[in-house]
């Protein structure tokens, strides 16, 4: 009697852990299996709960789906802006920006390829969460931009969003071979490339790389006050020497 009461008061978990129990095991089958492979049967099995109960809290697969990736995305957002906020210098920051997202996709490639091939180029995308979420998540590259802009570092006929349009398009494009299982990439390497490209591209004169031009009046402004120094001394020993 004992021992079936205590089953009972096991069995009866709050919603709130058999919601994570199930987003968890739809996490691990969707990545595994993909999503067009991937039954509720296989969930509710991985999950230890019976299909029903996925059913009282998720309408089909599909919004099942949908949550797993919010989550991810809300994870990335969290991991990101705790170690964004320690970051300094615009070339920094862009990199940054650049490698980590590199890394979400070299760590997760199946959520990527969930994200990239079965939710976005569903027509009701860009008025759910999820594409509010990612907003969220690639605005920080906007925010760069924009103040760097004001701060005169980058040029000010700079389109902010046009650079995040580039530099997200470039690494969706630089991984979609490993995505599709053709191929590797190096994060390292792509996030210097792709940082170098827009902030070279980007810098004013001033803290970008300095013009020929540039170094000529700075040298010969360094001459003239050398030689403004040493001639009084050079003509005073003339004299001595007289």
């Amino acid at each position: 009697m004992a021992r079936s009461a205590v089953k009972r008061q096991v069995n009866r978990l709050p919603p709130e852990r058999r919601i994570s129990d199930i987003m968890k095991a739809a996490r691990d089958v969707f990545t595994e299996k993909g999503y067009s492979e991937a039954l509720i049967t296989d969930i509710a099995v991985r999950a230890g709960v019976v299909e029903g109960s996925i059913y009282r809290f998720f309408a089909n697969k599909r919004e099942l789906l949908v949550k797993v990736v919010e989550l991810w995305f809300e994870e990335l957002l969290i991991q990101d802006a705790e170690q964004f906020a320690g970051i300094r210098g615009v070339w920094n920051q862009i990199r940054f920006i650049v490698h980590t997202h590199l890394l979400s996709i070299r760590r997760d490639p199946a959520l990527s390829r969930l994200m990239f091939q079965e939710i976005r180029p569903t027509p009701d995308y860009r008025g759910s969460r999820l594409f509010k979420l990612n907003q969220a998540y690639t605005h920080r590259l906007i925010d760069v931009v924009k103040a760097a802009i004001a701060n005169g570092e980058l040029r000010s006929d700079t389109s902010p969003s046009l650079v995040r349009d580039m530099v997200f398009g470039a690494i969706e494009h630089r991984t979609w071979a490993f995505l599709r299982n053709e191929g590797d990439f190096d994060p390292d390497q792509i996030a210097d490339q792709i940082t170098n490209m827009v902030y070279r591209g980007l810098a004013t004169d001033r803290k970008g790389a300095v013009t020929f031009d540039t170094l000529f009046t700075r040298l010969d402004a360094a001459t003239q006050r050398l030689e403004a120094i040493t001639e009084p001394q050079t003509k005073k020993r003339a004299r001595k020497t007289a």
